[in-house]
């Protein structure tokens, strides 16, 4: 059973339409990719799936609730926790403050997330604006990991960041994947998304033209749908 799932889903902006008839689902434990180029509407899908923009047709289901057209808080208080693209941490709050101010729940813990990244723990009384921008990456996954999500998005986690930072962030997610975390992760780094990806889905001009198993988006697929 999906705990996600789009059908058909057109969202437009004004009268320019981004999606045509999207697809895609998350099933529990499952990492799945959303890929594609630049422009190709992952974002807008994701922004769909939070309510963020209303789709004008197609239906959302999380965890068997139609959840289309719902407000954006409720349908993050139903169990998904998002990493936005450019990280968004409170930057007069210290690491502890942020971590503390999204906890819903008991499973996820400020010493659970420092077990995950222990520089947070090393960070503990810093303010976010004094951290480096992978460290601030790594406050955004656990600030979403404390809400204790059935979900976690994750936009382009490893965007702009030193490889050691990048490989830091890959691992955590490795951990996430052997605990059960399902987790919908949109990334252009192939080489360390391919493999940790249970399903991958391509999107091209806002249409959904692949989705299967890693091991089926060959290397033609790859240039035709990703290449630069």
């Amino acid at each position: 059973m999906s705990l996600l799932e789009l059908k058909g889903v057109e969202t437009f902006y004004g009268a320019s339409q981004a999606l045509f008839g999207v697809a895609l689902d998350v099933r529990e434990g499952e990492v799945v990719a959303l890929m594609g180029r630049n422009g190709m509407g992952k974002t807008t899908t994701i922004n769909s799936i939070l309510g963020l923009v209303r789709p004008r047709t197609g239906t959302i289901s999380f965890a068997g609730r139609q959840v289309a057209g719902l407000r954006p808080h409720r349908i993050a208080r139903l169990g998904l926790g998002l990493v936005p693209e450019g990280r968004r941490c409170f930057p007069n709050l210290t690491v502890f403050e942020n971590l503390v101010a999204a906890a819903r729940g008991s499973e996820w813990t400020f010493d659970n997330v420092v077990d995950l990244f222990p520089r947070l723990g090393e960070r503990r009384d810093q303010y976010a604006n004094t951290l480096s921008g992978g460290e601030q990456q790594m406050l955004a996954i656990g600030r979403a990991l404390m809400t204790n999500p059935s979900l976690l998005i994750l936009d382009e986690a490893t965007e702009g960041l030193a490889p050691v930072i990048r490989q830091d962030i890959w691992a955590a997610i490795r951990k996430l994947k052997a605990a059960g975390q399902s987790i919908l992760v949109v990334d252009k780094t192939l080489s360390e998304l391919l493999p940790v990806a249970d399903r991958c889905f391509v999107l091209e001009k806002g249409i959904t033209v692949f989705s299967g198993a890693p091991e089926a988006l060959t290397p033609e697929l790859q240039d035709r749908y990703l290449g630069v």
